[in-house]
């Protein structure tokens, strides 16, 4: 299998607001750039979007080095806390219902195309991919205020 390194990232002015994703797609050593927002939503719908989009780019099964400054994100894939929400009807442990239901059933089936490895960046910190992610999701973001 191929082996693809994906960086995302979401932003949002105001949570609910403007928001905008960005994601960059490598491949030895070719890289591309998608981006794209929404007036209305909310910074977890805008990362979680990024990770939909980069992933619907992938023509075939790949082994994916997926890096997000997300936790929300990272850590609901990483320590499998999506499963179970979803196993439970979409309610968190706390009995709460779980949010962005709709983007969780459309990134599930393209996690489960391939092989992917989750990893946190920390955001606005010295990582240039990351970076670049977050200056193309607020830039998107700007076009809706």
């Amino acid at each position: 299998m191929k082996t693809v390194e994906i960086y995302t990232d979401g932003a949002c002015s105001g949570n609910p607001g403007p928001g905008g994703w960005g994601a960059i797609l490598s491949f030895q050593g070719t890289e591309k750039e998608i981006s794209g927002g929404e007036g209305n939503t909310t910074n977890n719908r805008m990362e979680l979007t990024a990770v939909i989009e980069a992933l619907a780019k992938l023509k075939e099964p790949c082994i994916v080095e997926l890096y997000s400054d997300s936790k929300y994100v990272i850590d609901a894939l990483q320590k499998g806390w999506v499963y179970g929400w979803k196993k439970k009807g979409w309610i968190k442990s706390d009995k709460k219902p779980a949010l962005n239901e709709d983007l969780w059933e459309q990134l599930l089936p393209l996690i489960a195309k391939h092989e992917v490895h989750y990893h946190w960046v920390k955001g606005h910190a010295s990582n240039p991919k990351n970076n670049r992610c977050d200056e193309l999701a607020v830039s998107e973001s700007k076009k809706f205020r």
